[in-house]
């Protein structure tokens, strides 16, 4: 062993001088192995950097085979030490090693185990090596010292000295016993093999445990004996630069992966030249204002400042305050850290890559309809007209039939007559271990829907729940579902003894009918159950609705409303026949509660099955003298609530809303004003303006109205003020 050459890279992960300094070791040393910090079970993955399909950024997605909830993700960037170590390797035919402890071992236990001890004491090396050169920020000293150096030299023998004395007298965690023992017996066994000259890339804190002397390899395999195992499995998954960043949780992140791409790409003073034209095409193309002296003054500020700040070169804290008072202003720098110091980037990965059946599907159902996985956030308008219109939305209703959170309907399909859907599209690496843990349903998204939805459907499903499996097997065209579910939906509304329940299911199934007709989908079979459970809500409303409590009646209106939309919707022949007749009912029945009493008379006049003469005619009675006021009032808020275009365009309504209203006693007026202020507050502000122009005209009230012990000059002034907050003038 000693005749061996072994140089050991000590580096942050996802370090851009780093990354440059270990490229240039390597050329310098020429080694016949390169071992990097990676579990050692993934090794059978790693030719695939050689491969130009995969692009960076990327993460190797670890997971228990029967168990895809527990995983782990290890991502590598453009400027990651790790990934340029790898192409060194490749481009250059050498041997590669995985030295970390498999994740057949670090996935088998919790962290809360024996094996990932996390009690005992662990010291922040970064932090104390800062703090001791008199920087309170570490990330800004680290850089300065190592990730800005743009020369490519390395101070891998300073770090590892550092690390040393750091680790002195520092109680190592049990899990870093473990994986530092099993990476060098990973070591040993590379120099067993013959190599003489080998590479190690790891983090800096393992250097010291890696160097010369080694502990003996018996004490090493003592600490490796008996570790639990479990089955793991591997794939390629793109990853982000925003789930790299720090922010998004991800441990060993960095603040700002984009600027660190940046730097990776264009090292030295040049760099900040450069990243200032990056800046300035991002203003541009945002319609804000960046010349070429802006440029100029941008540059010459951030050296200016790192000089007047005693740093050795301009980093991203110069080049922000920089572009905040030359270019950018707030606004322009929020877009600038966003799209520059972050960035929106997202890796590649070949349709060939290992992968499990269904991520290798979605993958490709993904691009025979265009619809490429993004980081940002983007919106995506549907046109159901068209062929890919309908390919994408069956793919996203799939996929949300999954639950996996790629896609999200953000507008409804509003009228009708729509063929329009709306949806927002973000791509996050989490959305893959969702993808695993779904393999188990099927080896298409196809079939995995429709695996998923069939056990949604199974018993104690309600049958509010069945309707919703029904309405997304239609919308993502899985006809292996549409027919077990409405019969199932058949069998059970026959005998479900709550009316209220097949109520419910009447607005989810006359969708499901309107749109499975705009998208061509088949639903006969769906119609006859429509059409029986109509009959049924025919039959038991007036039942249903007679002696209801005021909660049971509020909620009661609008299913009302939602029986009269669903039969519209599908144009049903009961809309024009039978249901007005129970309409008609409820609203002249004295064992109905008012509220709905109110709401049927004005679906009554809403679906045109009374003209204005008779809707006049039944308000008038129930605003009588004879009637009670808290029934007077609930009819005014079932008959008004949540639309005020009636009383708008129509007077004599209004007017005799108007009369009630002033006729009544002080006492009856306080009992009454809650319910007429919850019945005016949901109407829009346009309408309450409206009305209030309406009801302002009037300069003097009703004669004998209040009495006649009235001061008219204080009265005429309190209506000033009424007007006021009416909105007349």
């Amino acid at each position: 062993m000693s005749a061996a050459e072994v140089q050991v890279m000590g580096v942050r992960h996802h370090g851009p001088g780093s990354a440059r300094s270990v490229l240039r070791a390597l050329d310098n040393l020429r080694p016949t192995a390169v071992l990097v910090e990676l579990p050692a079970d993934c090794e059978a993955l790693l030719p695939w950097v050689a491969k130009g399909e995969l692009r960076p950024p990327v993460a190797l997605l670890g997971h228990v085979v029967d168990q895809p909830q527990r995983a782990a993700f290890l991502p590598f960037a453009s400027f990651s030490p790790e990934w340029q170590a790898l192409q060194w390797a490749a481009r250059h035919s050498v041997v590669v090693r995985a030295i970390d402890l498999p994740l057949l071992h670090s996935l088998a236990v919790d962290h809360q185990s024996e094996l990932i001890d996390r009690h005992e004491a662990q010291i922040d090396p970064l932090g104390t090596l800062a703090s001791a050169a008199g920087e309170p920020d570490a990330e800004r000293w680290w850089d300065d010292v190592i990730e800005h150096r743009g020369d490519g030299t390395s101070a891998f023998d300073a770090v590892g000295q550092a690390m040393a004395a750091l680790r002195e007298g520092v109680v190592v965690p049990t899990d870093e016993e473990r994986r530092e023992a099993h990476m060098r017996t990973v070591l040993r066994r590379v120099l067993a093999e013959g190599h003489q000259r080998v590479a190690v890339v790891c983090g800096a804190w393992h250097v010291p445990a890696l160097t010369a002397p080694l502990p003996v390899a018996a004490l090493d395999a003592r600490t490796l004996r008996g570790l639990p195992k479990v089955k793991v499995a591997f794939s390629w998954v793109p990853w982000t630069h925003r789930r790299l960043a720090l922010a998004s949780g991800y441990g060993a992140g960095v603040r700002s992966p984009g600027w660190y791409a940046h730097v990776f790409e264009h090292p030295g003073p040049a760099g900040v030249s450069q990243w200032f034209v990056h800046v300035a095409r991002l203003l541009r193309d945002h319609g804000m204002s960046a010349s070429p002296d802006h440029l100029i003054a941008a540059t010459r500020a951030a050296d200016a400042l790192a000089a007047l700040r005693n740093r050795p070169r301009a980093g991203l804290v110069e080049v922000l305050d920089a572009a905040h008072a030359v270019m950018a202003g707030d606004g322009g720098l929020q877009l600038v850290e966003r799209e520059l110091v972050v960035g929106p980037a997202i890796g590649e990965v070949p349709p060939d890559a290992p992968a499990v059946p269904l991520a290798r599907d979605l993958a490709t159902q993904q691009r025979r309809v265009r619809l490429k996985p993004e980081a940002d956030a983007r919106v995506v308008e549907l046109d159901l007209r068209t062929p890919r219109g309908r390919d994408r939305s069956v793919l996203l209703h799939r996929l949300a039939a999954l639950e996996v959170p790629w896609a999200a309907v953000t507008e409804g399909r509003g009228s009708s007559g729509s063929f329009r859907e709306t949806w927002e599209l973000r791509w996050e690496p989490e959305t893959a271990v969702r993808v695993v843990e779904l393999a188990a349903l099927g080896t298409t998204v196809q079939s995995a829907a429709v695996r998923r939805l069939l056990e949604r459907a199974a018993p104690p499903a309600s049958l509010a729940d069945l309707v919703v499996v029904l309405e997304q097997a239609l919308l993502a065209d899985l006809g292996e579902v549409v027919q077990p579910v409405v019969d199932t939906v058949a069998a059970q509304a026959a005998h479900d003894p709550d009316l209220t329940q097949v109520i419910d299911t009447l607005g989810p199934l006359a969708r499901a009918l309107r749109y499975g007709d705009v998208r061509g989908t088949p639903a006969h079979a769906l119609r006859s159950v429509f059409d029986s459970l109509v009959v049924r809500v025919l039959a038991g409303a007036v039942v249903a609705c007679r002696s209801l409590a005021p909660d049971h009646a509020a909620a009661m209106v609008e299913r009302l409303t939602d029986v009269q939309a669903a039969l519209a919707l599908v144009d049903h022949p009961a809309r024009v026949g039978e249901w007005p007749a129970v309409l008609t009912l409820l609203s002249e029945r004295h064992d109905v509660h008012g509220l709905v009493q109110g709401r049927a008379t004005r679906l009554l006049h809403d679906g045109g099955a009374w003209n204005r003469v008779r809707v006049e005619s039944r308000v008038g009675r129930a605003l009588s003298a004879g009637s009670a006021t808290a029934a007077s009032s609930a009819f005014v808020e079932g008959f008004l609530a949540g639309n005020g275009t009636l009383l708008v365009h129509d007077r004599d309504l209004l007017d005799l809303l108007d009369v009630w209203l002033s006729g009544l006693g002080p006492d009856e007026f306080v009992a009454a004003a809650p319910l007429l202020r919850r019945t005016f507050g949901s109407f829009e502000p346009a309408e309450r303006r409206q009305l209030g122009l309406l009801l302002a005209r009037e300069t003097s009230p009703a004669a004998g109205v209040f009495g006649a012990d009235v001061d008219p000059q204080r009265a005429a002034a309190a209506l000033v003020t009424v007007g006021h907050l009416v909105g007349g003038r």
